[in-house]
């Protein structure tokens, strides 16, 4: 019945869900479909993610690893994280949709919280550096870190949605935009 041939079913079966989220959206990603388009069993899927949330996550945790990758080009430079952040999420709509969904996650899900505490590190790390905070001023630390993420998130999520229109020049108009950000350091 397959044909499928390659080495890492698990892999191919990501591959084939991102393309389907791209192609369409995250309610439209079943086990079954994901095994119709990979030409295995309808079972194959479930030995690999046992449910369709399982799936998601482990879709999810891609996604977020992903970007982590994109963000951290720029470890110290919270503003060129921003913009990097705004660039994958376009980049990549249908992962990074799927990405923000808990509904559809499983939160128990000990490889997805890692992929997310390590990009939420990773934002707060360089707010650390931007604003030269230190742990004593944890609560504004924190503060910043959800007025950044709030920033680029937004952004991204205007776009994607077309609720905003999409500018000719997305990186720029969001350095921009990731530049008028003042943080609570910066400010007083």
């Amino acid at each position: 019945m397959s044909d499928y041939h390659h080495g890492n079913l698990r892999c191919a079966l990501l591959d084939e869900a991102e393309l389907m989220a791209e192609e369409a959206n995250a309610e439209a990603i079943t086990l079954r479909a994901l095994a119709r388009k990979t030409g295995v069993s309808h079972s194959a899927p479930v030995h690999h993610f046992a449910t369709r949330q399982g799936l998601l996550s482990a879709l999810s945790t891609r996604g977020l690893e992903q970007l982590l990758a994109a963000i951290t080009k720029h470890p110290s430079d919270i503003y060129a994280m921003g913009v990097e952040y705004v660039s994958w999420a376009l980049e990549h709509p249908g992962l990074y949709t799927v990405m923000w969904q808990p509904r559809l996650l499983d939160d128990t899900d000990s490889r997805l919280n890692d992929a997310r505490n390590a990009t939420w590190d990773a934002l707060t790390n360089a707010l650390t550096t931007a604003t030269q905070q230190s742990a004593a001023h944890e609560a504004e630390l924190r503060i910043d870190a959800y007025a950044a993420f709030s920033i680029v998130h937004g952004l991204a999520s205007l776009w994607i949605n077309k609720a905003l229109p999409l500018p000719e020049s997305p990186a720029e108009l969001a350095a921009q935009v990731t530049r008028r950000l003042c943080f609570a350091s910066n400010s007083s």
